[in-house]
C-alpha cells in the first residue's frame, strides 16, 4: 500500500491559502516533505477552472517530486464526471474519488446506476477509475448494490471506515461490507470522548494509529483484495485556538499518521510472511 495525503488532511491550511495552481504545488511539496507517496486533490472545486496547461504543469511538478496524484469530487451526474475525468487525465490521476450525492444532486439507487453506466465511456476514454466513498447519507449496503449493479472494473468503492459511524454502521462492519469492491482507502482515525458534564459524546479525530480505527483488522481485510489500493490520510482535527497553531498541529498529526501507518504496514508484512 502506498500511503498518501488528502487535501482533507491539510484542511485548515487549504482554508487559509489562495485557490490557485501554486497552492497545489505547495501541498505536493509538503506531501513529499512529510513522507507521503500520493497526494489526493479532494473536493478542490477550483481545479476545473484552471487551464489545461496549468493542470498539466501541476502533474509535471508532482512527477518531478515523485508524488502520485489522485483527484476527488462529489456527485456522479454524467456531465460532472465527464469534466472531472478529463481533468484527471491531465493530472495523470488513475483514481477519481467521488460520492453518490453532491450538494445539488441526490439520485436514487436506480438513477445512480443509470448515471454511472452513462459515464463509463468518459471514464474508460480517460483511463480513470471512480471510487465511490462510504459515508453517512448512503447506506453501505446501498452503495454496494449500486456498484454491483453497474458491474464494471472502472467503478469501485473508496473505503472510509469512519464516515458511517453517525448512521450506526460500525467501522469493521463497513470494512466487511465493501472490502472486495475497494479501490481506494481513506485512513482517518478517531476517538469517542464524553462531553463536559458527561452529557453525550464527541467523535473527534486523532493521528492515524492513535485512535479507535482497527488498523490490524483493516490490513488483514485488504489481504483478500486482488490489487492493494492506496491509503490516503485524512484528519478530523479540531481547531486549536489559532490558525497558526492549528496548521502546526495539522503537520504534526500528518507526520505521526504516516510514521504510524508505515510501522503498521511493516509489522503486518513481517507477520504475513
Amino acid at each position: 500500500m502506498k500511503v498518501g495525503i488528502s487535501t482533507y488532511a491539510f484542511r485548515w491550511e487549504v482554508e487559509k491559502l489562495p485557490k490557485e495552481p501554486q497552492t497545489l504545488k505547495h501541498l505536493i511539496s509538503k506531501t513529499k516533505t512529510l513522507g507521503g507517496e500520493v497526494f489526493q486533490i479532494c473536493d478542490y472545486d477550483e481545479i476545473v477552472e484552471f487551464s489545461e496547461q496549468e493542470v498539466k504543469d501541476i502533474s509535471l511538478y508532482a512527477e518531478q517530486q515523485g508524488i502520485e496524484l489522485e483527484l476527488g469530487t462529489q456527485g456522479i451526474h454524467p456531465d460532472h464526471l465527464k469534466t472531472y475525468a478529463v481533468v484527471a487525465s491531465w493530472l495523470k490521476a488513475a483514481t477519481l474519488r467521488s460520492m453518490v450525492h453532491s450538494k445539488n444532486t441526490k439520485p436514487s439507487n436506480e438513477e445512480a446506476v443509470h448515471w454511472l453506466k452513462e459515464s463509463l465511456d468518459s471514464l474508460i476514454e480517460n483511463n480513470v477509475k471512480i471510487a465511490l466513498e462510504t459515508y453517512e447519507p448512503v447506506k453501505t449496503k446501498d452503495l454496494v448494490e449500486i456498484v454491483e449493479e453497474v458491474n464494471h472494473p472502472h467503478v469501485g468503492i473508496c473505503l472510509d471506515p469512519a464516515n458511517s459511524i453517525s448512521e450506526l454502521e460500525m467501522p469493521n462492519d463497513v470494512i466487511d461490507n465493501v472490502i472486495h469492491h475497494s479501490t481506494n482507502v481513506h485512513l482517518k482515525d478517531f476517538i469517542f470522548i464524553r462531553k463536559d458534564r458527561t452529557i453525550g459524546f464527541d467523535l473527534i479525530g486523532t493521528p492515524v494509529g492513535e485512535g479507535q480505527l482497527d488498523l490490524e483488522y483493516l490490513l488483514n481485510s485488504l489481504n483478500g483484495v486482488s490489487q492493494t489500493p492506496n491509503g490516503i490520510i485524512e484528519l478530523w482535527l479540531p481547531y486549536q485556538g489559532s490558525m497558526e497553531e492549528t496548521i502546526k498541529v495539522e503537520d504534526e498529526w500528518i507526520q505521526k499518521s504516516i510514521k504510524n501507518m508505515k510501522n503498521a504496514l511493516s509489522q503486518y508484512q513481517k507477520v504475513s510472511r
